[in-house]
């Protein structure tokens, strides 16, 4: 039968056609899993930038203010030491 058909060479006359597929398949697998650790990686640094924000001094200070971290005679102090006066 010269190797052509079922039995032949290559698994089930597929041959090196065989071979492509998986490799297509195992090619395609990491590209998503790549595309999807860069999406997680960008996504992760823009919420921490936006946590950060660009806040100035005063910013904080009212921030902290707010909470409770300190009180308003280190507020008023801390203040006059940013305004310069």
């Amino acid at each position: 039968m010269g190797g052509w058909g079922y039995g032949g060479y290559g698994s089930g006359g597929y041959g090196m056609m065989g071979m492509a597929g998986i490799g297509m398949n195992l090619i395609l697998g990491i590209g998503i899993i790549l595309l999807a650790i860069y999406l997680f990686r960008r996504n992760a640094l823009h919420v921490h930038t936006e946590r950060l924000g660009n806040n100035s001094g005063m910013d904080i200070l009212r921030e902290r203010y707010a909470r409770g971290e300190i009180d308003s005679v280190e507020y008023q102090s801390r203040k006059q030491d940013l305004s310069g006066k």
